[in-house]
């Protein structure tokens, strides 16, 4: 089934394979896509569908060195070098938008933004700057009714560019610690007015950045990452976490969202995502569902069989394979990814790993 093509009622893929989101802060310039950005995803069309890095819909979202927004018409213009890059060899591409939030440093922020999130707190842990180094992460302002109203209006005229930009969707990042998952996580978000003190104030800010979305360009081109049980950038899962994740889903199926995109990061030492949970979450979202996490083709083919999944994410495994469906379909051994090169900048373990006809 991984190979086979995959038709819903709104994506129509040549196959079962997904790129999953992975930050390469490769946007040297003004936070803007380029040249090689476009040829690193060309080189992976062969994926069923790709989901990009973050792309940020506001510049107070530019938390890390060197990572790409999506809010004004310069990047508009570098994101479609991307997906002309990509559709050229018959590839789908949705952008995914991630707000940093609280998991920022003001040295990698451009001119006028600031470090916002739920709380006026620092983040644990410690980031690189270009300008400085490794850095504590910086102290956040609490955003008021009116910063949340104009961040949901932020992530909806992101989406907007995004069409203009030639995606084929968005997928929004409610996930790994970052802005939509730090108002969602009770650990976090200790906020007592309506965007917290219980399950349906903290997930008001997801439902409400979804429906925004949803409203700018249809509810078949959005799609959302979560991590229920993820402990990344001090998150953590806590007493009501189930109850609150099917609610939300429940709420995402009303609101019309074309997937689900579960992360389950058990397999790089996090918490592991509870199957039967998983089966929960799955029954709660009357949409596409794709899973992540440390699958390789058996896996990922029990998965599909057992209809645990309509689609199979895949993250450093494309990261160093560009032709990982065919190395895949033939059963070929896969390049070790070069962990040195994640985050620096240049095609250095970017662009450069070799596929099975260059072998």
């Amino acid at each position: 089934m991984l190979f086979e093509p995959f038709s819903s009622r709104s994506l129509q893929l040549k196959n079962r394979f997904v790129m999953a989101p992975m930050t390469r802060s490769r946007a040297v310039d003004a936070n803007t896509p380029n040249a090689l950005i476009a040829e690193h995803y060309g080189q992976r069309a062969s994926a069923g569908l790709i989901i990009t890095e973050g792309a940020s819909p506001s510049p107070n979202g530019l938390g890390y060195a060197r990572i790409p927004g999506l809010y004004n018409d310069a990047q508009v213009r570098g994101w479609k070098l991307v997906t002309d890059a990509v559709h050229a060899k018959g590839g789908k591409i949705f952008v995914q938008l991630m707000h940093t939030g609280r998991v920022t440093h003001v040295a990698n922020l451009p001119a006028g933004a600031e470090v916002v999130g739920p709380m006026a707190e620092v983040c644990p842990g410690e980031m690189y700057t270009d300008a400085q180094g490794m850095q504590p992460h910086s102290l956040a302002r609490a955003m008021t009714d009116r910063d949340i109203a104009h961040a949901a209006g932020e992530y909806a005229k992101s989406a907007t560019l995004a069409i203009e930009a030639g995606f084929d969707g968005v997928e929004l990042h409610a996930a790994n610690g970052y802005l939509i998952e730090q108002f969602l996580n009770a650990n976090v978000n200790k906020r007592t007015d309506g965007y917290g003190v219980n399950i349906a104030g903290r997930n008001r800010f997801a439902i409400e950045v979804s429906r925004a979305a949803v409203a700018a360009i249809g509810g078949n081109r959005v799609g959302i990452r979560l991590s229920p049980y993820g402990a990344f950038n001090d998150t953590g899962a806590f007493p009501e976490v189930e109850a609150q994740y099917l609610s939300l889903a429940r709420e995402l199926s009303a609101i019309g969202l074309l997937y689900l995109h579960l992360v389950d990061h058990s397999a790089m030492g996090a918490p592991p995502v509870p199957a039967e949970f998983k089966a929960r979450l799955r029954s709660a979202f009357n949409g596409l569902f794709i899973a992540s996490g440390g699958f390789d083709r058996a896996s990922a083919e029990s998965a599909l069989a057992e209809k645990r999944a309509d689609l199979v994410a895949f993250g450093r495994p494309f990261l160093a394979n560009p032709d990982l469906v065919e190395r895949m379909q033939a059963n070929a051994p896969l390049n070790a990814p070069d962990m040195a090169t994640f985050y620096t900048p240049g095609p250095k373990g970017y662009t450069d790993y070799p596929t099975l006809k260059r072998q």
